[in-house]
């Protein structure tokens, strides 16, 4: 059962990000209503996802503030898939969590990009500008975790921002600020999606026009709509 959820979830993310790319060549050519869908779709199971790997920061945080001296700890799922994952190499027993954490992250990363791609023809749009802005820091989250886990898959130790690139020593003080960094990182992350999927909401009238109606499918310069049922087409300016 551990290997099975380890490759359902490398299947969820593969999913994604062939989702991801088909919106990319698809947004080139005239919009149709399947693409709000399929970018919708995307956005759903990043959310999906990103909750399930909040949740385990979280859990760890409350694990460390009644253990701080203890070693790092996992929710009994998230060890199970982390053993899921390590069998990729029994002889290095921390890659099966970087992984996870790994594929964790492009989950989000997905949902993230997602909001950027459906909001394309909305230019100037929150949702758009949130979502962009989660898209860079989840990016430079995401390398931050593909260090880690190539590290610890090349070499003896993970090497990266959230060690100091190596130079922690191992022992309470290197896990605590492990611990605390990602939780952080996925606090920032998780915020910025939560406010682009508010602003989506809210301006989904403006947003999903151009899908509906392929003569107003050039990118335009749209400004937020104020109230979220208002006509789909009200200040639109030339990009």
């Amino acid at each position: 059962m551990e290997v099975l959820g380890a490759i359902l979830m490398v299947a969820w993310m593969v999913v994604m990000w062939a989702a991801v790319g088909v919106l990319v060549v698809a947004l080139r050519k005239p919009l149709r209503p399947w693409m709000f869908r399929t970018a919708l779709g995307v956005i759903a199971l990043g959310v999906v996802a990103q909750i399930g790997h909040f949740q385990e920061h979280v859990a760890q945080v409350g694990y460390w503030i009644q253990h701080p001296n203890s070693p790092a700890w996992m929710t009994p799922w998230g060890t199970g898939l982390a053993n899921g994952f390590g069998q990729v190499d029994h002889m290095k027993p921390a890659l099966g969590m970087e992984i996870l954490h790994l594929v964790g992250n492009f989950h989000f990363l997905a949902g993230l990009v997602g909001v950027a791609l459906v909001t394309h023809h909305a230019l100037e749009s929150k949702a758009r500008k949130w979502g962009r802005m989660g898209v860079l820091m989840q990016g430079i989250h995401g390398l931050e975790h593909l260090a880690l886990t190539l590290t610890v898959a090349f070499g003896t130790k993970a090497i990266g921002l959230s060690t100091i690139f190596g130079l922690l020593d191992p022992g309470p003080g290197a896990a605590t600020y492990r611990i605390w960094w990602h939780f952080l990182a996925n606090v920032i992350g998780t915020s910025i999606f939560a406010v682009a999927l508010y602003y989506l909401w809210r301006e989904r009238a403006v947003i999903e026009a151009p899908f509906r109606d392929p003569a107003a499918a050039k990118p335009s310069r749209v400004s937020a709509a104020k109230d979220p049922v208002a006509p789909a087409y009200a200040a639109v300016t030339e990009a």
